[in-house]
């Protein structure tokens, strides 16, 4: 299967890798990975181990292949474990709030990608249970949509995450909504 080749403004992607932990969440999601990824995909994942360097085409590559065969609740899905398995413990360490959560989610993503000009996350509104962020990493949006809603459950706050705007369907980047009924301190302040 031929990656998806489109990707953000100001993504290059030079040397850029992933956690091993956020690939192998997909073992959370498929209960047939041989059967739904492939004999040589399924081999590739084998190998990787949690806290290893992998090139970030290696995800590209399942992310694109579980669009094609699970569909996007797959993906939210992938997205979710993904938080869990990889960033979850040290979230509960440091984040108190959705504020916290949002305005941290660039660090969030470095802790999980190297390289450079990989792309991340930027704060563009951060209102009473509402906040845009834009997105110019390569990832698929609908994983990203798992993660932030995730990370924001980490700290009391469930909410809504849809898109605007997304690099996929032509745009430069991809533009999240989040919105909450949380208005309290488990929100937070704009920053």
């Amino acid at each position: 299967m031929a990656p998806n080749p489109r990707r953000p403004k100001g993504y290059v992607g030079s040397g850029h890798v992933t956690i091993g932990s956020d690939i192998l969440a997909v073992f959370g999601v498929v209960s047939l990975p041989k059967q739904t990824l492939g004999d040589s995909l399924h081999a590739r994942l084998t190998q990787v181990k949690p806290d290893g360097w992998y090139p970030i085409a290696l995800l590209l590559e399942l992310m694109d292949t579980l669009e094609q065969k699970l569909g996007h609740n797959a993906l939210r899905q992938m997205g979710r474990k993904l938080f869990i398995a990889s960033h979850q413990e040290h979230v509960k360490a440091v984040a108190k709030s959705a504020s916290d959560i949002l305005y941290g989610f660039d660090d969030l993503y470095l802790r999980a990608n190297r390289g450079a000009e990989i792309g991340g996350w930027a704060m563009l509104t951060f209102g009473r249970g509402q906040a845009r962020l834009d997105k110019t990493t390569p990832h698929h949006c609908m994983l990203e949509e798992g993660i932030v809603a995730e990370a924001l459950n980490c700290v009391g706050v469930p909410a809504s995450v849809s898109q605007e705007t997304c690099f996929r369907k032509g745009a430069e980047s991809c533009l999240f909504t989040i919105s909450s009924f949380v208005t309290d301190e488990r929100w937070g302040q704009a920053r």
